[in-house]
């Protein structure tokens, strides 16, 4: 009954608005083993009704989200290790009803007697649209890419969807749909979504003071990351035998109002916590900053300096970074040398962005490939499997580790 009075006040106020459409989403962020939250956006403001429930009941139970064309609903009472199936709908343009449904699935967060976890990764979705010397539009690479890339991941079996950072190449909200949103929006809709912040998310003017408000504007606006001590800045969650930790290292690529990352910085006090508090789970770092890197930009030595050696201490296994545009892993590193007991880096550096070539060989490479890529990791108890393929789905590597 409760839900027939729902759609009935749902259709009574659609009757008096103009219709709508969905123009972004829905996507899905913030999971935990109860919670979730589902966002997207409308054209026009407009009311919205969600159904969702565990799959394949997807209209077991049913809200309507407020008038506005930012949408999100908070969904409670989850049970994790639990496949859900959800339904979006605006009404339609006769305004007499709701039109067909925008659907997906997603998976609450694992319990941690639970010991497997499948994860998707890529980083730099956003690229600057290609020109000749007069302006005039080129093939555009990078969307083919974005494309290409997206229908590979939608074939995987993944739980969420891990991003190094950059996800547009301006750091405008208005490029996002462009180079994010709409060629990722299968993978989206059916994987919780985690950003570890690049420098483009801090804008183009990240060295001025009073850039402190294109943050907010552009990225904290429209995304829900996991509860941190600054979030959404940095933050960790934890499923099954795995806590994965996101870093921002942006104040070491000239973002002024980054979160320090010093010895005696709050950040990197928190960092030590977490990780001690991992005790004997998968200890899995993000990041976009570099730490190791063989490629055109080269290692971040102010990361290097403050967080490797806290790695190393307190049994890191992979750290996940960004900002080369390549993708490279490292044979695993202690102090600076190549060591069984060490951390594998990982750099998941470009989805659309040209990449480039290696400049700055170091003896840390094990794996280097100038390729638009993605990355999907499977832990399977003690031991974690990560595989990169390109975007024409060639396998460029394969790595095993174990706990």
């Amino acid at each position: 009954m409760k839900k027939l009075l729902l759609l009935i006040c749902f259709i009574f106020y659609a009757a008096y608005l103009p219709a709508a459409r969905i123009i972004r989403g829905p996507y899905i962020e913030d999971p935990t083993q109860t919670t979730m939250i589902l966002k997207w956006q409308t054209d026009v403001s407009s009311p919205a009704w969600l159904e969702y429930g565990p799959a394949p009941r997807c209209n077991q139970i049913m809200t309507v989200v407020p008038e506005g064309t930012q949408h999100k609903a908070v969904l409670y009472g989850l049970v994790p290790n639990q496949d859900f199936c959800y339904r979006v709908y605006v009404y339609n343009e006769a305004r007499d009803g709701a039109q067909s449904p925008a659907e997906g699935t997603f998976r609450t967060l694992y319990s941690a007697e639970r010991k497997t976890v499948n994860f998707l990764a890529l980083g730099a979705t956003g690229a600057e649209l290609a020109a000749d010397e007069n302006g005039e539009p080129l093939p555009d690479e990078a969307a083919a890419a974005r494309k290409k890339l997206a229908e590979l991941m939608k074939a995987e079996k993944s739980d969420f969807l891990i991003h190094t950072g950059n996800i547009t190449d301006s750091g405008l909200n208005e490029d996002a749909d462009r180079e994010f949103f709409t060629p990722f929006k299968d993978v989206l809709s059916q994987n919780p979504l985690f950003v570890a912040l690049g420098p483009n998310e801090y804008g183009p003017d990240r060295e001025n003071r009073n850039s402190k408000a294109f943050l907010r504007t552009n990225y904290s606006r429209y995304h829900d990351m996991s509860w941190g001590y600054a979030t959404p800045k940095y933050y960790s969650f934890d499923t099954a035998n795995a806590r994965f930790v996101f870093l921002d290292a942006n104040v070491a690529e000239g973002a002024v109002w980054a979160p320090e990352i010093g010895e005696k910085s709050t950040q990197t006090e928190w960092l030590k916590t977490t990780l001690a508090g991992a005790g004997e789970k998968w200890k899995i770092v993000v990041m976009n900053a570099p730490a190791y890197s063989s490629g055109a930009r080269g290692a971040n030595n102010e990361v290097f300096l403050n967080w490797v050696k806290i790695f190393e201490d307190y049994g890191v296994n992979l750290v996940l970074q960004g900002g080369d545009a390549d993708y490279e892993r490292t044979f695993p590193m202690f102090r600076g040398e190549p060591k069984p007991r060490g951390v594998t880096y990982v750099t998941l550096g470009t989805a659309a962005p040209q990449p480039t070539k290696r400049e700055n060989p170091d003896p840390s490479t094990a794996r280097f490939v100038s390729a638009r890529h993605y990355a999907a990791g499977k832990i399977v108890d003690r031991k974690l499997t990560l595989k990169v393929y390109s975007d024409k789905g060639k396998e460029l590597d394969k790595v095993e580790i174990y706990l």
